[in-house]
């Protein structure tokens, strides 16, 4: 039982460059030009956790938990007011209260956390959002259980490792009379490029990753991301898909450089479309090559993915690369992390054309898979989910 915790007032951190929903920058790196500013600290209070919105971070953890057996809605209850707690201090540079190494929680770090709930949270609470299920298990996925499912998730991301690793070892430590820790998975991006101004970021096969997300802040986004039906509890939260995809980087790295752009539809040296010159610009997917082949082929992931060839679907994708040393060998990947209001109306028709036919199936294996609900934001005097299980 629950014993401490006094709530913490303010503070919470920002990524390089973005102005992020929710979140009111309160310092800046001023030692740089002004155009490249870069915003350190975001509240963690706001409309939505300010952690989805935000570019991936530098380094991250996500960790996913079990419920043990007898937790109950009050004891979640209970959890969610502590790790509230937590995320405000963390946020703002505090060690949170029984931290045995206080020293290790600085500021301005870009620090945030996100929590998540699986779908047998709600076997528990009720009010679970539509479609909030076990992904199906596709044809090209080799699960593992060591990195799928989940209850509960916690992810925290800044632009420190030592203080995402501090920050997640007292959050689980927090959880430890309700939940234990099922699976973790440490990533790492880098959304800046080498002029200090943000950039979209690569995976390990060297492509600009992300590129065809809809902006923050519009409402193309509000609309992919934010739930505004279903459950009153969940109205401003989100859904999270996390994929685990292993990627062959030895049989990739066989390829000629003009085959890779044709598995992904896009150049390598900027992410622009084969038929454009910069990244951000537009698919033409009727142009065709001298031989009159289609210049962004029928099988290449841009077309696949695109959101004209999914009745306007869409999604909001983030990523994070990883490395698994196995003694002598190493295992390399992504971490996919896609945000969108409604798994089952979004997610999972995407998911299916890609597993039938994207051309990077030769190269990537997805090895784990988990679903989570991730409530709104709190304020001042709140806590998450508070609506779900006050």
């Amino acid at each position: 039982m629950t014993t401490r915790r006094q709530f913490f007032g303010y503070a919470g951190a920002a990524a390089a460059g973005a102005a992020v929903s929710g979140g009111a920058v309160v310092a800046l790196d001023n030692d740089k030009p002004q155009q490249q500013a870069v915003a350190r600290l975001i509240s963690p209070y706001g409309e939505h956790q300010p952690g989805i919105a935000a570019p991936s971070p530098r380094h991250a953890e996500l960790v996913g938990l079990k419920l043990l057996p007898g937790t109950d809605k009050a004891a979640l209850g209970r959890l969610m007011r502590l790790w509230s707690n937590d995320i405000v201090a963390l946020a703002n540079g505090r060690p949170a209260p029984g931290d045995t190494a206080p020293e290790l929680a600085v500021a301005n770090v870009a620090l945030t956390t996100t929590v998540g709930f699986g779908p047998r949270v709600f076997e528990l609470t009720g009010n679970k959002p539509a479609g909030l299920d076990d992904l199906p298990v596709m044809k090209h996925d080799r699960l593992d259980p060591a990195w799928s499912g989940g209850d509960l998730l916690v992810m925290v991301g800044a632009d420190d490792a030592v203080s995402v690793v501090d920050a997640v070892r007292r959050l689980v430590a927090d959880a430890k009379p309700s939940a234990t820790p099922l699976w973790r998975q440490s990533g790492f991006w880098n959304g800046t490029g080498s002029e200090g101004q943000p950039v979209t970021g690569r995976n390990l096969f060297g492509q600009v990753d992300g590129t065809g997300n809809p902006a923050v802040g519009t409402p193309d986004f509000d609309s992919t991301v934010w739930s505004s039906d279903g459950p009153d509890w969940f109205r401003g939260g989100t859904t999270l898909v996390v994929r685990r995809i292993r990627m062959n980087l030895d049989t990739w790295d066989k390829l000629t450089r003009s085959e890779q752009e044709r598995a992904v539809g896009r150049k390598l040296s900027n992410g622009a479309p084969l038929t454009g010159t910069a990244e951000h610009d537009e698919l033409d997917l009727e142009a065709r090559d001298t031989d009159g082949r289609l210049v962004i082929a029928e099988n290449s992931h841009a077309r696949l993915s695109h959101h004209s060839e999914n009745d306007g679907r869409r999604i909001f994708r983030k990523g994070l690369n990883y490395v698994q040393d196995n003694g002598p060998n190493r295992e390399s990947g992504l971490i996919f992390l896609s945000h969108q209001a409604d798994v089952a109306g979004q997610f999972l028709p995407l998911l299916a054309r890609l597993d039938a036919a994207d051309a990077l199936n030769e190269w990537t294996t997805t090895i784990g898979s988990a679903v989570f609900a991730l409530p709104p934001g709190f304020q001042p005097g709140g806590w998450l989910a508070q609506k779900l299980l006050g």
